[in-house]
């Protein structure tokens, strides 16, 4: 299933009782919500151009191959700040709900 976003879209890959994992395509120059997550975790892989990510207070940029662990609880953002889209594996751990986004920041006015 795709859902169209935004700053591009996501597609739910494969999904059970305490994950879910998608695959995030991010349009040049957007970015996601700066937001928190009280119920799950996520790990993010770039897979292919390069992401701006902001975990907590630490910004740093990712390539293909690299990765980092979002912490439930810990404000984040992910980012392309390339010029060709950015594709980023997402697993999410824990109660996954697309209602448990609390929106710290948002260049599209959401909430």
């Amino acid at each position: 299933m795709r859902v169209e976003k935004p700053w591009g879209f996501f597609q739910v890959l494969a999904e059970g009782e305490n994950y879910v994992v998608k695959k995030l395509v991010v349009r040049p120059g957007h970015k996601l919500s700066l937001q928190v997550h009280r119920l799950r975790s996520e790990h993010w892989v770039v897979v292919q151009g390069e992401a701006k990510v902001t975990v907590g207070d630490e910004v740093k940029l990712l390539g293909g191959g690299d990765h980092i662990y979002v912490p439930k609880g810990v404000q984040h953002r992910l980012e392309n700040p390339g010029p060709t889209d950015l594709v980023v594996v997402e697993v999410q751990y824990g109660i996954c709900r697309e209602d448990d986004i609390i929106r710290l920041a948002d260049e599209y006015g959401r909430r």
